[in-house]
């Protein structure tokens, strides 16, 4: 736990999936294509995974948990392994693996928020099934999550969540002392992004996929090929950028592979965020 009126901010770098760059960047001329035909000219991409661990005196809390050691086969019956392969990480990478590095254990993190219950950032929400940590999603996502029929739902896969307890939120959340949940639906219809206030970074704002990259930021903003709601996806970018204006903020993207090596994380040893 950190000190008395202290917050630390540990970005977990997880390594990489690889997937056609159109699923991130929809742009005139892009087609998708699965990893068997990586080879023809296409626009192959790594497309890097993490986790945001945050510190504070009044709790720990772990924002997205990345993609599961079995993401072959839990995958399997949607399809998406081949799509979005998760394979360029190593053993160090693995989120359990990045907790171990910080001398963090599961039992020593109250919260798990998730920004949202996609296989790539809920797949190892399960380590915590036994814990003591609350598992937090917005109220809007959960809804969602569990309202389909069928085993997955896009990249919604219930083997990821559905015997879990969640609680939820809705709206704009001060969820602890300087962590505040923002509603920025779009992409899925209760992704959140989080805003960290912190005393020497100043305000730093992890989008998750609602914002995946900074070619995606803009401006113009360029939409994705996942999205749910492209109105609401809209809305929710601009958002962000309204919040990052007023507070001067560090947008931290989803899934920017040439940003996250310029990030200090777990990984390069860059150190943390105070």
């Amino acid at each position: 736990m950190a000190a008395s009126g202290e917050i630390k901010v540990n970005i977990l770098d997880c390594g990489m999936m690889t997937a056609d760059l159109t699923w991130l960047l929809l742009k005139p001329g892009r087609s998708i294509r699965p990893r068997q035909m990586r080879d023809q000219p296409t626009e192959w991409a790594d497309v890097p995974t993490h986790t945001v661990l945050v510190e504070t005196p009044d709790g720990t809390l772990l924002w997205d948990t990345s993609c599961p050691r079995d993401w072959e086969d839990r995958w399997g019956p949607t399809g998406l392994q081949d799509f979005f392969p998760y394979d360029k990480v190593s053993e160090e990478e693995y989120l359990d693996s990045r907790l171990q590095q910080l001398g963090i254990g599961v039992d020593q993190i109250d919260y798990v928020v998730l920004s949202h219950l996609h296989f790539d950032h809920c797949g190892n929400a399960d380590m915590f099934k036994d814990s003591s940590a609350k598992l937090i999603c917005s109220d809007k996502e959960k809804d969602w999550a569990f309202g389909f029929d069928g085993l997955f739902n896009g990249a919604h896969l219930k083997t990821d969540y559905e015997e879990l307890n969640w609680e939820t939120v809705s709206g704009d959340t001060e969820f602890l002392p300087g962590v505040t949940l923002l509603q920025t639906p779009g992409h899925t219809p209760g992704t959140m992004s989080m805003q960290v206030d912190l005393p020497d970074t100043g305000t730093m704002i992890f989008t998750s996929d609602a914002v995946y990259m900074g070619e995606s930021y803009g401006p113009p903003t360029t939409p994705a090929a996942i999205v749910n709601d492209m109105g609401q996806f809209y809305s929710s970018v601009e958002k962000i950028r309204g919040v990052a204006e007023k507070t001067n903020a560090t947008v931290v993207f989803g899934h920017d592979a040439e940003q996250i090596h310029q990030l200090k994380t777990v990984g390069n040893g860059g150190g943390h965020y105070t």
